[in-house]
């Protein structure tokens, strides 16, 4: 239906979608916090990039989202406090936002308080330091940047075109910043050349030093089995946070490390937490405290624990041996060459396409403006269809979910080659099994019995 066209800078042709929905994603990737309400979509995504982006979405038109989350530090922060409105300074660090999408971690920010990646959004564009629209002490309220958006000129169509009437809300713009965000995919690293290379992560990579597979071992393996255990919190391939984690024993404040914060129990993958060239993407941990990968792993070398003092490091973290007095913390007792081990296949797990491809980039010109081309005739027609069936999970797993307009259809499944594989009769909607396709791309077409309506979606299948 859309085509792949990346104009120049500052403008967004609607009728040539950039391709969001089907980016190609290693097959060993299964963890996906996509909720069944708001799957990927490229119009979704165009939409969310372009209010991810809009500096007007702040109080005074000098902040958004990507002031805080630059592509160039894999949607993080270099400083330790990002600037906000008016020169004052967010509380926490930057979380980097690649991969956001792969974790069995549904809740969002450094503490959690965000339920999921929607309901997180909006709140930076709703705080008062951020980007204004509070209603504390006389700032304009949510209401009133809904209004002033709606009298810009290219939101009520790019909403038009993704939710099929021009309203803006809320939850329709949680809605559209989380596609885009979900987009944001690193996976070109070495890592996974070398994961593709032989399908299993406890054999060497061939593609890897001899250093760098020792940190790989170091990585998987647990204390008692003589290594560093990071592989029970942060788990490959993914690199995503185990839920219900506990703290990690980092637990100051940004500018004042003798104020405890027990909160924070959240981590944004692993990936990318290094530059192409090796430099970190920022400072690490949720108070930026510590600015290299070595200051990391030493950090995780040797932690106190005090239950008085933290009752809440995770307790993987606690160390000690059941029976021989209570836990007093880790203590890894890594030596320099497994330290240096374990930072060199950190640095695999980096790409180069996050830092540098345009889909993800500001679509804003110098003056902050954004240019657009508006739907033609059959694009409208286009939008109106995609409206009316619409198929989830995408990538599915067990089965694909459908929605369509009443009546009765016959269900084809075509592999890209245009070969029938499955057909079903689903009636205005269901679902259909997939677990017995084989992994790859398919064509998902619904045509109704009488012959008057008929529908294609491309479908992934893992």
């Amino acid at each position: 239906m859309v085509s792949v066209l990346l104009l120049a800078a500052g403008t967004i042709d609607l009728n040539n979608l950039i391709n969001y929905s089907n980016r190609d994603i290693p097959m060993y990737v299964l963890k996906d916090n996509t909720p069944p309400f708001n799957d990927l979509t490229d119009a979704g995504a165009t939409l969310g990039r372009v209010l991810f982006y809009d500096k007007k979405l702040s109080a005074n038109n000098t902040i958004s989202c990507a002031s805080c989350h630059q592509q160039e530090y894999a949607f993080s922060d270099p400083s330790i406090a990002s600037v906000g409105l008016n020169g004052g300074f967010t509380g926490r660090h930057a979380m980097r936002l690649a991969n956001s999408r792969f974790s069995d971690e549904m809740a969002f920010f450094w503490d959690e308080r965000a339920a999921s990646l929607e309901e997180q959004t909006t709140q930076p564009i709703r705080d008062h330091v951020e980007m204004g629209f509070s209603a504390i002490n006389g700032a304009p309220g949510f209401d009133s940047l809904i209004r002033k958006m709606g009298a810009i000129t290219y939101y009520p169509q790019m909403f038009e075109l993704v939710f099929g009437t021009p309203e803006i809300s809320e939850e329709r713009m949680q809605q559209a910043l989380a596609q885009f965000i979900r987009s944001i995919t690193s996976f070109d690293s070495r890592f996974d050349s070398g994961f593709a290379a032989v399908n299993n992560l406890g054999q060497p990579f061939p593609n890897f030093t001899q250093q760098e597979n020792m940190g790989k071992m170091l990585y998987l393996q647990t204390g008692a089995q003589g290594g560093a255990g990071c592989q029970g919190c942060h788990r490959a391939p993914e690199f995503d946070i185990a839920p219900n984690s506990g703290n990690n024993g980092v637990i100051g404040v940004i500018g004042d490390p003798a104020t405890l914060d027990l909160t924070n129990v959240r981590a944004p993958s692993l990936r990318d937490l290094v530059n192409p060239a090796g430099i970190p993407n920022g400072p690490f941990m949720h108070d930026g405290s510590l600015a290299t990968l070595m200051d990391v792993i030493n950090h995780y070398d040797s932690i106190a624990f005090d239950p008085n003092v933290n009752n809440n490091l995770d307790p993987r973290l606690r160390g000690g041996t059941p029976g021989q007095g209570p836990p007093t913390g880790q203590n890894l007792q890594l030596t320099q060459d497994e330290k240096d081990a374990l930072v060199a296949f950190l640095m695999t797990l980096t790409g180069s396409d996050l830092y540098s491809n345009e889909i993800w980039s500001d679509p804003f010109d110098a003056n902050g403006e954004l240019n657009y081309i508006p739907l033609n005739t059959t694009s409208v027609n286009e939008m109106v269809e995609n409206q009316r069936f619409k198929a989830f999970p995408n990538p599915a797993i067990d089965q694909v979910n459908f929605s369509l307009p009443s009546g009765e259809y016959q269900l084809h499944v075509l592999g890209m080659n245009g070969q029938l594989v499955a057909q079903s009769a689903i009636r205005n909607g269901g679902s259909f099994m997939v677990s017995n396709l084989q992994p790859g791309m398919y064509i998902f077409h619904a045509r109704s019995t009488t012959g008057e309506e008929s529908f294609s979606k491309k479908i992934i299948v893992r």
